[in-house]
């Protein structure tokens, strides 16, 4: 393990990882799915079918002309029944295509040509690979959901000389990546070697938490003799999965505020998006399937394999139903998730993971005043001052909230964490980034 690989502040929640020793399943197939025309940040796509046509998998059924964007893809072969606003994991209402699924599913004719898994990444054009990896629709599957051809693509004056596969899964209760590093191992060094070569990057690093060393074995085992490649085994503490803290602790490179990694010749992608864009230049298929851990009060917890689009309701019932009352539903884990109003939300690309918690789970209680303990500010990795943040998000004063650098925040969660008051730091810091976005728009919503 690498010692060295440390970051200011960060918390030690309670891993929850029960569902780490569990065999991703194939999820029984939907008889129905929602898919969101954005599931990425950027421009959303423009609906590409109508009400009444036919489709097949992985057919294109959105995309828009816009540098920052991705397509989304048909993940079951059937008939879309309705172009039409639906909710999404993230709270906003998104048009979305619903297909009736097929029978069976048959793989639309114009997929592009698989190179075959013995293909050699210096071989191909980086463009192409860029090229195939948009057409996939691949965006960042840990979470942000950035579309990944964007980061593949050098700016002057910032040419990468590393890529970072973020394989930390810091988040408690989710082991989807974990699956997917042992299950698919050569699929995510394969990635990372195709990420390479499309950004012109002479180095690659998987950076893996401690607590999955069966994960980090099987991928130094195949990254071994090459000397451009390296697994890194780090520290568990939350929020080692973030990109600026991962640039750090592995590089110490310290991105500036308000800039990305490529400000410091570095390129992160999710061990996820890596695999996928391996499947997507070797089998020439795009991503309409990701893992999904489902875990809480579920009869059966684990990890399965789910077409994009499919609702909550159905993984829940893939993990043998419910074993008490619902009283909650998170997508994502249980620092940064975001709580679902019901079951009937469907699963994107940036969805990881789906707890499922009844009344005993929840230990919430009224906020009290600050009591001035300084354990946020010990706690967050930004070394920003939550406290005072949310005293002026409370008091409306946008301008101090500003003074105070709230955009720096990553809204980890490392500060309501560990607050004895149980202040709602986050929310009025999101609250703050909210109104000061707003008001950067000009006063549009």
């Amino acid at each position: 393990m690498n010692l060295w690989a440390r970051f200011r502040g960060g918390v030690h929640p309670d891993a929850r990882k029960t569902t780490a020793q569990c065999a991703t399943q194939p999820l029984p197939r939907p008889e129905r799915v929602v898919l969101p025309l954005r599931q990425h940040i950027g421009a959303p796509c423009q609906p590409l079918v109508k009400k009444g046509d036919e489709v097949a998998l992985g057919q294109p059924i959105g995309d828009v002309d816009a540098p920052v964007s991705a397509p989304v893809h048909a993940s079951v072969s059937g008939k879309v029944v309705a172009v039409e606003p639906r909710l999404t994991p993230g709270g906003r209402t998104e048009q979305a295509v619903v297909i009736e699924a097929a029978p069976e599913d048959v793989p639309w004719e114009g997929l592009p040509e698989g190179l075959g898994w013995d293909l050699d990444p210096e071989s191909l054009d980086p463009a192409f690979i860029r090229d195939r990896v948009r057409q996939a629709g691949l965006v960042g599957m840990g979470g942000a959901g950035f579309p990944a051809a964007v980061k593949l693509t050098p700016r002057p004056g910032s040419e990468p000389d590393v890529v970072i596969l973020n394989g930390a899964e810091c988040e408690p209760a989710i082991t989807s990546d974990h699956r997917l590093m042992l299950e698919q191992p050569e699929q995510v060094v394969l990635g990372l070697r195709l990420f390479m070569r499309a950004c012109g990057a002479r180095r690659g690093v998987i950076g893996v938490e401690a607590n999955k060393p069966d994960a980090a074995a099987k991928l130094s085992q195949l990254v071994a003799g090459d000397p451009a490649l390296s697994v890194e085994v780090l520290p568990v503490r939350y929020p080692q999965g973030a990109e600026k803290m991962l640039v750090w602790a592995l590089l110490r490179r310290a991105v500036p505020v308000g800039g990305i990694p490529l400000d410091v010749g570095v390129v992160v992608q999710n061990v996820a998006t890596a695999a996928a864009a391996a499947v997507a230049l070797a089998e020439g298929r795009p991503l309409t399937h990701r893992i999904v851990t489902v875990s809480g009060r579920v009869a059966s917890p684990g990890n399965w394999r789910v077409p994009l689009g499919t609702s909550f309701v159905d993984l829940m019932q893939a993990a043998g139903g419910l074993t008490g009352a619902l009283a909650r539903v998170i997508a994502g884990g249980p620092m940064m998730g975001i709580a679902q109003p019901d079951l009937d939300v469907p699963v994107i690309k940036t969805t990881g993971s789906v707890i499922l918690l009844g009344p005993e789970d929840l230990h919430e209680t009224p906020a009290g005043p600050c009591i001035r303990c300084g354990r946020c500010v010990t706690a967050c990795p930004m070394g920003l001052l939550p406290a005072q943040l949310c005293d002026a998000a409370m008091a409306s004063d946008w301008a101090r909230a500003e003074r105070f650098h709230v955009r720096a925040c990553m809204e980890c969660g490392s500060c309501s964490y560990v607050c004895p008051a149980r202040r709602p730091l986050v929310q009025s810091i999101r609250l703050a980034k909210s109104e000061l976005g707003r008001r950067a728009r000009g006063g549009r919503g």
